[in-house]
């Protein structure tokens, strides 16, 4: 049998196994405070803390001063240098997801050690970007670390999240998945502050991934996962949904029919279609996060202006994230889904046609709509692997859907990088990611729970067991 690592449950609670009318089991009797000594609302917390520690890892730099970091390392490879250093960062982060979650839930990797380990690969990172003369070492080993370290984080944050609230897990990994973008407004403007060699932009870059170090293994020191098949006691999981619209209505996230590993999720056709819909959105969400830059420069953002802009949109992404997620525990998650991947694919129409009218607050709209919902689509996806594969083996299922942005973090950068070399048109580009985006909508309504019969295919039991019979 497979071994799951969970946090041990003190011998004096008392628990029980029950079994729901799928005959799932759930584990029903410790609270959060009986298996932790504290609040299960500090492991939403520590996550959210860990998770804002390290995006300042990921690609705060290049959206803040990239002509700045050129400047002052005495690169001369142009723009597209910036995008495929973001595809390689993407690649790493996407490929460390799968076999960190597989090693998480085997009990080699506890949560702790994995938020450990990548602190001390984002700040590794760092210090390539910082010291390391050659721009090509420089960038591979910022997006190789970088992206290593952001993956072991960001996978083990928005998991942990989930496994503690299977409830009503939306709201909460949305919340998590928001201090990623929280995490990189302090470096979007300290950045800004040092565009030159004079300015010690080598010596920030260090302290900043010192800092972001430190927060990331301090928060992680209380990370851990409750047990197999908890279930917080004051949610019973056998009871019938409520009134339809209530926050805790169950049929609109019902729970999986049964804990699916990740061999056979994989064989379930809806895990590779969600691997695809996020293939889409995350390509597009890249896409976007390397233009907004180049575009923002030609419309006349510049310095302090630029980073302003930067960082209001990563805090309107980062409060979008939790109250998308919040919004999915209401009306279901594939139904949010579906109008987040609409959302992203309309903006990418108004943005260039904002940009070559100069309208400015259209722009600034088209992009802030664009990064809330290309960041919101991550943890709505995680939430929805649990919700349709079980929270057991959540972290190994979310890595193989994750890895989508192992072809989708390239191809987005890929196509930034081309437009920055005047290869394509910005109206052809963006037509192209619009439409993309618009295709993800349309298999995120495709997307069905495995194993679980729609109401009109059940059929009534013709011999019921009556008082008679008994």
């Amino acid at each position: 049998m497979e071994t799951i690592a969970t946090s041990a449950a003190p011998a004096t609670v008392p628990c029980r196994e029950v079994t729901d009318r799928n005959g799932r089991a759930y584990r029903i009797g410790e609270t959060g405070r009986d298996l932790l000594g504290r609040p299960r609302w500090v492991m939403v917390l520590c996550p959210w803390i860990a998770m804002a520690g390290v995006s300042a890892s990921a690609y705060a730099f290049a959206a803040a001063a990239p002509e700045g970091l050129r400047t002052s390392r005495l690169w001369s490879g142009g723009g597209a240098d910036f995008f495929w250093l973001t595809g390689v960062w993407v690649f790493c982060q996407a490929a460390v997801a799968f076999p960190a979650g597989q090693l998480r839930e085997s009990g080699r990797l506890p949560a702790r050690d994995a938020l450990l380990f990548g602190a001390a690969a984002a700040l590794t990172g760092h210090v390539f970007l910082a010291y390391v003369p050659d721009p090509l070492l420089a960038c591979l080993g910022f997006g190789t670390f970088g992206g290593i370290g952001t993956g072991l984080v960001y996978a083990t944050c928005v998991s942990t999240a989930g496994k503690w609230y299977p409830e009503r897990k939306g709201g909460r990994t949305g919340l998590v998945g928001g201090g990623f973008a929280y995490g990189s407004v302090p470096f979007l403007s300290l950045l800004a502050d040092y565009r030159d060699v004079g300015g010690g932009q080598r010596e920030a870059l260090v302290v900043v991934g010192a800092v972001c170090c430190v927060a990331v293994a301090s928060a992680g020191r209380l990370v851990k996962d409750p047990p197999a098949n908890w279930w917080p006691p004051h949610a019973d999981p056998r009871k019938r949904p409520g009134p339809p619209g209530t926050v805790r209505d169950p049929e609109k996230n019902p729970p999986a029919v049964r804990q699916f590993t990740a061999r056979e999720a994989a064989r379930r056709p809806v895990l590779w279609m969600m691997w695809g819909c996020l293939l889409c959105t995350a390509g597009v969400h890249a896409f976007g996060a390397a233009m907004l830059v180049p575009l923002g420069t030609d419309m006349g953002f510049t310095g302090g202006a630029l980073a302003t802009a930067a960082s209001l949109n990563a805090v309107v992404n980062g409060t979008g994230c939790g109250v998308i997620g919040w919004m999915s525990d209401r009306c279901g998650r594939r139904k949010t889904l579906a109008v987040v991947c609409v959302l992203l694919g309309g903006a990418q129409f108004g943005t260039p046609a904002s940009a070559n009218t100069g309208n400015t607050p259209l722009f600034l709209a088209c992009s802030t709509v664009a990064g809330l919902c290309g960041g919101a689509a991550f943890p709505l996806f995680a939430a929805m692997t649990a919700d349709f594969f079980g929270e057991n083996h959540s972290a190994a299922n979310y890595g193989i859907v994750h890895s989508a942005q192992l072809i989708s973090g390239p191809l987005g950068s890929g196509l930034g990088a081309a437009v920055a070399v005047s290869a394509w048109s910005d109206e052809g580009a963006f037509a192209l990611a619009g439409g993309v985006g618009l295709l993800s909508a349309l298999l995120a309504v495709l997307l069905r729970r495995p194993g679980r019969l729609p109401v009109r295919k059940i059929q009534p039991n013709p011999y019921p067991i009556s008082r008679e019979a008994m």
